[in-house]
């Protein structure tokens, strides 16, 4: 018979509160960034709260840029908590508090075991190849044998007999034999409060109702429920769920691509509705549904629908969303974060050009990067650089052609797309030639490159005065002449 449990419905009788709670000694990692979606729907889906706690007991790794980069890329998201994040340093008092008030109830103790006995102990353990548990002879010891020189931590009381079970939303029933808990430190010798005691008292404080968080942390809630249990509070439902791996179905490192949510918008340039849906696809669906709204994923999300296997991540497939979702985007919202992209391009007129480049050149881009790469030709001052393919079609041959083009449209005043398109068509057919055989070099031209929106699109993005320049420009050059 279980000595101990935890269980609950989805939802229960109380108001749903989540929480995310990062560690910041870095950036916000893309499966923390996972984590933080899934309490967050679960939040809205429940028309409860998800909060924010900043988890920065450790002094020495935790860092202000850390902070700010962990709100910025939850901001980026749209994963704002609903109230001011609560910083767990600030509540060592408190920590300190309850762990005095469980050794008053009896449910914690004064373990004076030293670090060198410790490791005697464990060093033991090891030679008779047997588990190592903390069995201190102050854990009910008389408090008049308290030795008066030597500094203490505080250990709780773990269970010894029966087991504990776990009715976990992601991972269902499971049970630990209780004798596998050890009593572990809640309190430091030098007062400070440690992860497992502060999560608990956090947790309990700020309301929090469902643990939503990853399975490496299932065994730390058997830990936590001693203190829960000891405090007489309320047991959350957890659900712990499986963990981010690459695409080899080894553990998510640096190998398999960017870890922090700041490289997806700033070095790979995605928009962040697209990695929202790509982390929700990770572990969760809905049917056969890729394409998902944040509108659909409150509606939709449920943790029943976690995966208990661990996720794979394909950064192609992330792209490929991307790609999607840049179709979609907006023009104008398009245009100024792609010139935040272009070297020395600002101000109105360049917004405007990219408003209207932007219908033309997102079709084929996956990501910012490609769109800045893409838009870079209208910016371009002349001398153009060529690349080394747009060169080899400006031979002299390729010269011509663009002479007897240049001579034609400069007589076109009609500089529309439609115009431009049946006078070069006309053109083609008036030399006997297909219609690339005058695109090609033209886009080399017009470009420097080989790959370009359509050339009519081209011609009149950049307007007649800085077409007829570009063109008249290469069919002056001698070939041979440029490198």
């Amino acid at each position: 018979m279980a000595s101990g449990s935890a269980s609950g419905e989805a939802t229960g009788k109380k108001a749903v509160v989540t929480r995310f709670a990062p560690s910041p000694t870095g950036y916000l990692h893309i499966g923390g960034a996972r984590t933080a979606l899934f309490n967050w729907l679960f939040a809205r889906r429940h028309g409860g709260k998800y909060l924010l706690r900043i988890e920065d007991t450790d002094r020495a790794r935790s860092t202000e840029p850390a902070i700010d980069a962990i709100f910025d890329g939850l901001s980026w998201l749209g994963l704002d908590g609903d109230e001011a994040p609560v910083f767990q340093f600030a509540r060592s008092d408190r920590h300190a508090e309850v762990a005095a008030q469980l050794m008053e109830n009896g449910h914690a103790y004064r373990c004076y075991l030293t670090q060198e006995e410790l490791a005697e102990r464990r060093q033991k353990a090891q030679e008779e190849r047997r588990p190592f548990r903390i069995d201190s002879e102050w854990r009910d010891a008389d408090p008049a044998t308290w030795p008066a020189d030597r500094s203490w931590v505080v250990r709780v009381k773990a269970p010894r007999e029966g087991s504990t079970t776990i009715e976990d939303l992601v991972q269902g029933t499971v049970t630990v034999q209780n004798e596998e808990i050890d009593d572990f430190v809640i309190l430091r010798g030098d007062g400070t409060p440690t992860y497992m005691l502060a999560v608990v008292v956090d947790d309990n404080d700020m309301g929090v109702t469902h643990v939503l968080r990853g399975d490496d942390h299932l065994n730390n809630a058997f830990r936590q429920l001693v203190v829960i249990n000891g405090m007489g509070w309320d047991v959350p439902v957890y659900g712990h769920v499986p963990l981010i791996h690459g695409s080899d179905g080894a553990k998510l490192s640096k190998r398999h691509g960017a870890l922090g949510v700041d490289a997806y918008r700033d070095e790979m340039g995605l928009l962040p509705e697209a990695v929202f849906n790509y982390l929700l696809r990770l572990g969760w669906g809905h049917g056969d549904e890729e394409i998902i709204s944040r509108e659909q994923a409150i509606e939709w999300f449920d943790m029943v629908d976690v995966g208990k296997s661990p996720s794979r991540f394909d950064l192609a497939k992330l792209q490929n969303l991307n790609g999607h979702y840049l179709r979609e985007a907006d023009d104008v919202r398009l245009a100024g974060l792609v010139e935040a992209r272009l070297d020395g391009v600002d101000g109105d007129e360049p917004a405007d050009l990219l408003v209207r480049a932007m219908p033309v050149l997102k079709v084929r881009a996956k990501d910012l990067n490609e769109l800045a790469e893409g838009s870079a030709f209208l910016f371009a001052q002349r001398p153009l650089a060529m690349s080394e393919k747009a060169l080899a079609l400006l031979t002299d041959e390729g010269r011509e052609r663009l002479a007897a083009i240049h001579e034609r449209l400069s007589g076109q005043a009609d500089w529309t797309l439609e115009a431009l398109e049946a006078n070069l068509k006309a053109m083609a057919e008036d030399l006997g030639l297909g219609l690339g055989k005058l695109a090609q070099p033209l886009r080399a031209a017009l470009t420097g490159q080989t790959t370009s929106p359509g050339i009519f699109d081209v011609l009149v993005l950049l307007g007649r005065e800085e077409s007829l320049a570009r063109i008249g420009e290469q069919a002056q050059v001698p070939a041979g002449s440029q490198s």
